[in-house]
């Protein structure tokens, strides 16, 4: 059940952006093993179109990665989903940290399973873009800031569960002292050329427990804003 569901005025379209489409992405998502069928559920009813610019609407429904501008990506769909499937699989986290707000889709999927979203954009334009498909989706949950997203947002710290939609040779440790004691921290690590998207745990004892949930390709993560 989705905590913060979209307007059904939302999910308008024709064509490659109607319900049918977004229907075919859910079960290719399925297909390729995405199992939580909350995740599945909101991929389909999110109009991933409202995100790019209109010339690549007959594509947005396709499980790809496609660009927004300034150097950036709207991430492929099924990475989307699992990394937010990796993110809810020990529970639904209360308070989550988003690093990279982007075109804010990641940031949307999770704000309708999510209570509260915290989410950080280096690159103005993308966050005033993305702010504006917040407001007309009508998501109230979101929270966003246009920071240096190794910084985190320490003053609303600590977070349940941190995700970074950029890819760094490691965590920055101030995000990593921004996650709660048990919380949960997704985020794709590594070189250009060899990237692995990986999941850390707090026992809350002070340490992490670490997975590698499979390969990914993300743009870097950058310090600075612009």
């Amino acid at each position: 059940m989705n905590v913060h569901p979209l307007p059904p005025s939302a999910l308008k379209g024709e064509g490659m952006t109607s319900q049918r489409a977004r229907d075919r992405l859910a079960t290719k998502l399925k297909e390729e093993g995405i199992r939580d069928q909350r995740v599945i559920d909101v991929i389909r009813n999110t109009p991933r179109h409202h995100f790019i610019d209109q010339a690549l609407h007959s594509r947005a429904y396709e499980n790809t990665a496609l660009p927004i501008g300034h150097g950036q990506t709207i991430s492929q769909p099924w990475v989307v989903a699992r990394m937010t499937e990796a993110l809810l699989e020990f529970g639904v986290p209360q308070k989550v940290l988003e690093i990279g707000t982007g075109s804010g889709y990641q940031a949307v999927v999770l704000a309708q399973v999510v209570p509260q979203i915290y989410t950080v954009e280096r690159i103005e334009e993308l966050l005033r873009q993305a702010r504006r498909r917040f407001r007309q989706l009508g998501l109230s949950n979101i929270r966003s800031r246009h920071d240096d997203g190794k910084l985190g947002w320490a003053d609303e710290a600590p977070f349940d569960a941190i995700i970074l939609t950029a890819a760094g040779d490691a965590i920055p440790h101030a995000i990593l002292d921004q996650l709660g004691p048990t919380g949960v921290l997704v985020a794709p690590v590594g070189s250009p050329s060899n990237q692995m998207l990986i999941r850390m745990r707090g026992d809350g004892q002070g340490d992490f427990i670490q997975e590698e949930l499979g390969a990914v390709s993300f743009v870097p993560l950058l310090g600075g804003i612009g």
